[in-house]
């Protein structure tokens, strides 16, 4: 055989090639059956054939050509082939479901041929029960064959038990090990030319960076290994399992439960592995959940409990049936068999080593307590706490979640919160590890429950402080952490570049009424590109460590004659939190459901007044914010007195004009995330330059009539427009600038928010772009409709413009939440910023700009549209 030649090489190298460069590999073997050749070489090239199949194509094909490989092994007299073709074909028979055949294949096997092939055998019967979960026989099977293919030499299937060594150790919580074996594991295959292996290890490093709580770490490694895998011409859906399950864990629920679904389809296009299809519909089980689709999630998950059981896999139909139990759960389903079951999956997680188990008792725990079952829920919930003292950030908080329950139902309040402030101080950790503001914000999902347990704990104290206290632990936390910028990437820089151009030359086709799907598609690849690189970038360390001191608060608010409305919301209902006067008083409110459907209905009609010939819908207007009022501020409306007022709302109402609210409307009025926001950007300090920035867009209905008008009230100023008014000269006049005024059009893209633009001379600067200044401007102006719309996400977060500024240094923004009426705005912007040479502050200019509008209908809903944003 050994002179016998496929392609340049001989037979055999068919086989370690075919992990290394598979297509090459497939066409070679079909060359060669192409060549008669005699029945050991073909049973070589159909081997190597199953396995292209098997692997990334139709397992019925590769079920064909490994059982006509066998066939010829046997014809050949070969033991030691015969008993590799077994083992190729059991681990085929395994991802088919068929896995009494494919054990059977296994003994077979092992009983044929020499030490060296038997060894090769034990690993791939290792590989089959790992993908079973059957996780000790996997390491009984590859602990008796390392040392076996050691003493042969065999570099290439040292490096396979190793990964598989490390996966099994993956998958039962040791980390440790696992990392120690992917090291070694990765040094050896360096020396090899395997590379679609050294991919596989990449993916694998991905997963255990997750499992040490590296999200950035872990979805740099996937993406690399995802590049190594499209050069291969390979399929990703493993990779896509994993991804899915960093996705979830970093709030992307729905991309996780898309990615998982497409991945389904693109297997059962191919005729996959059976195994593969079953993971995925646990994946899309898991990610719908979170996602808000538990219809889905029951389907998946039932359909993944039904495909498991029938490969007999108990591993893995566990965790399925835990998913299962959780989603009809979620769907308001309880009753004393779900305990049961739930305490049973349990105690089947932990006796397979899975880090899942305290999911499963805390699971138990919530059932039991809703059917006031107090007594059963502390058995469960107490196993489940055990789990908040090591591991992974996310269990460790399941584990808190389960002591902060199992404390409320002894009714000792101190519990609850000593258990939710520890939990959040494990977010807290986690959340500094994450450079993209996107992946801090929608982690706070995680925490959500935490801080809704310590709320309500709180308000059942009485204490109008504490409850403010743990409202601010978790409102906006996202921007609590330091600003990570991104990294000094070319690749973004040049992604970013790209983007720029793709995007003008697309509104300039669709001007012209010229076909732009070829752009619109590489305008979205772009976009993935460049939110994948920000994703991956690490956060920037610690925290300040600061918790809002109502004290401090209280006292800065006294110093300044002004007070500060926090709007709390549990269970749908709105509690007012009014602090000033030297204390804090709390009120109620109305429900917060009906105030989103009066704030939509506001800006309906803003929208409407911003075209002539919509007066009529003025007092529509006036009253809805009179209802607003009634909703949000209740009592607390009398009680305001006569100084500057502080709103800090909830997410869901960012978009509220609050100047439309009858006791606001006089005021001045400014909003923040939170008050912790608030008092930093009240603390910050305006540069030493006194540096002042105009910058005109093109495409205003106007032309940024303003701008030409401000140019004389400043001394120091750079003035940006026309050609001129390009991203790159405006990031820089922008960066530390004391005042800068952006007449542009905005673009608020709801389905990615941190794409949303400002439209200059070269294309759109996207949040992006100004996440890389070193300082934001301390005060910033734009007068352009939409620049203030921000996208909830996270348990109360919001993404967008004026949210990625405050971190950076703005300790101040006016900008408009609504589309506005462009000539209308120009007196209000002159009166603005003639207020501000007069040194007010941006609250107090807007106020008085408000006030000198004509009366008619468009400039009073221009005036209402605007906020301003922060402290300064």
């Amino acid at each position: 055989m050994r002179g016998v030649t496929a392609g340049s090489g001989t037979v055999l190298e068919l086989l370690p090639m075919v992990f290394a460069t598979p297509s090459v590999a497939l066409r070679r073997a079909e060359r060669l059956l192409e060549s008669g050749p005699p029945p050991e070489h073909a049973s070589v090239a159909h081997q190597v054939i199953g396995i292209w199949q098997r692997d990334f194509g139709d397992l019925g094909l590769a079920l064909r050509h490994l059982r006509r490989a066998r066939d010829l092994a046997a014809r050949a007299g070969s033991p030691d082939r015969e008993a590799d073709v077994l083992a190729t074909l059991g681990v085929a028979l395994v991802h088919a479901g068929r896995t009494r055949e494919g054990l059977a294949a296994f003994e077979r096997g092992v009983g044929r041929g020499s030490a060296h092939t038997r060894a090769r055998v034990l690993y791939r019967r290792a590989y089959s029960f790992w993908v079973l979960g059957r996780h000790r026989e996997a390491l009984d099977d590859v602990r008796r064959a390392i040392p076996v293919l050691r003493q042969a030499r065999d570099v290439i299937w040292v490096a396979r038990s190793l990964t598989l060594r490390a996966a099994v150790h993956l998958a039962v919580g040791a980390v440790d090990r696992a990392e120690a074996d992917f090291a070694a594991a990765e040094q050896l295959w360096g020396t090899t030319g395997q590379d679609h292996d050294k991919a596989d290890v990449v993916e694998w490093r991905a997963l255990t960076a997750f499992r040490a709580g590296d999200i950035p770490a872990a979805l740099r490694l996937f993406d690399e290994a995802a590049e190594r895998y499209t050069a291969l011409g390979t399929p990703t859906f493993m990779l896509s399992i994993r991804r899915c399950e960093v996705l979830r864990a970093a709030g992307l629920a729905a991309e996780a439960l898309a990615e998982a679904d497409a991945a389904i389809a693109a297997l059962d296009g191919v005729g996959g592995q059976r195994t593969r299809k079953a993971e995925l519909l646990l994946t899309a089980a898991q990610a719908a959940g979170p996602a808000g689709d538990p219809d889905t999630a029951v389907d998946r998950a039932a359909a993944a409990v039904r495909l498991f059981a029938r490969q007999r896999r108990p591993w893995w139909e566990a965790h399925a049936r835990l998913v299962l139990a959780e989603a009809r759960f979620a769907a308001g389903a309880r009753n004393g068999r779900m305990v049961a079951d739930a305490a049973a999956l349990a105690g089947r997680l932990a006796s397979f080593g899975s880090p899942s188990a305290p999911q499963a008792a805390l699971l138990a725990g919530r059932i039991a307590l809703a059917l006031d079952r107090p007594a059963e829920a502390e058995l469960h919930l107490a196993r489940a706490a055990r789990a908040r003292r090591s591991g992974a950030p996310q269990a460790r908080v399941t584990g808190w979640v389960a002591q902060a329950l199992r404390a409320r139902a002894a009714g000792s309040r101190r519990g609850v919160l000593q258990a939710c402030r520890r939990g959040l101080d494990v977010l807290d950790e986690h959340r500094t590890t994450l450079g993209a503001p996107e992946l801090r914000a929608r982690v706070s999902e995680q925490g959500a429950e935490l801080a809704a347990l310590a709320q309500e704990a709180a308000l059942a104290s009485g204490g109008a402080r504490r409850l403010l206290e743990w409202s601010e632990r978790w409102r906006a936390a996202a921007l609590a952490a330091p600003a990570a910028r991104p990294p000094e990437d070319p690749g973004l820089l040049a992604d970013l570049t790209s983007f720029r151009e793709i995007a003008s030359r697309a509104e300039e086709a669709r001007r012209d009424g010229r076909p732009v799907p070829a752009l619109e598609r590489e305008q979205r690849r772009l976009e993935r590109e460049i939110r994948a690189r920000t994703l991956r970038a690490r956060g920037g360390g610690a925290g300040d460590g600061r918790r809002l001191d109502p004290a401090a608060l209280v006292e800065r608010l006294e110093r300044d004659g002004g007070q500060l409305v926090e709007l709390v919301v549990l269970d749908d209902r709105v509690r007012v939190l009014l602090c000033g006067g030297g204390r804090v008083r709390r009120f109620a409110g109305g429900r917060l459901s009906r105030a989103v459907a009066e704030a939509e209905l506001v800006q309906a009609g803003l929208r409407r007044l911003a075209h002539p010939g919509g007066a009529a819908r003025l007092p529509l207007l006036e009253a809805a914010g009179r209802r607003l009022e009634e909703l949000l501020l209740g009592e607390a409306a009398a009680e305001l007195g006569p100084g500057p007022v502080v709103v800090v709302p909830p997410g869901r109402l960012h978009r509220v004009p609050w100047a439309l609210l009858p006791s606001l409307r006089e005021r001045v009025v400014s909003v923040s995330p939170s008050a912790g926001t608030w008092l930093r950007a009240r603390e910050t300090a305006p540069p030493p330059t006194g540096r002042h920035v105009l910058v005109r867009g093109p495409g205003l209905a106007t032309g940024g009539a303003e701008v030409p008008e401000l140019t004389d009230l400043y001394g120091r100023l750079t003035l940006l427009e026309g050609d001129g008014a390009r991203a790159g000269a405006v990031l820089r006049a922008l960066d530390g600038a004391s005042l800068s005024h952006i007449a542009a059009h905005g673009v608020f893209r709801a389905d990615n928010p941190l794409f949303s633009s400002l439209r200059l001379a070269d294309g759109p600067l996207t949040v992006h772009d100004f996440e890389r200044l070193e300082r934001s401007p301390y005060r910033l102006i734009l007068s352009s409709c939409d620049t203030a719309r921000l996208a909830p996400v996270g348990a109360d977060e919001l993404l967008g413009l004026v949210t990625a500024l405050l971190p950076l240094g703005t300790a101040g923004v006016v900008a408009s939440s609504a589309p506005v009426n462009d000539a209308a705005v120009v007196p209000l912007m002159l009166a603005l910023h003639k207020g501000l040479a007069c040194g007010l502050s941006l609250a107090e200019a807007l106020r008085d700009a408000r006030a000198a509008l004509p009366g008619d209908a468009v400039h009073q809903a221009t005036g209402w549209a605007f906020t301003a944003f922060g402290a300064a």
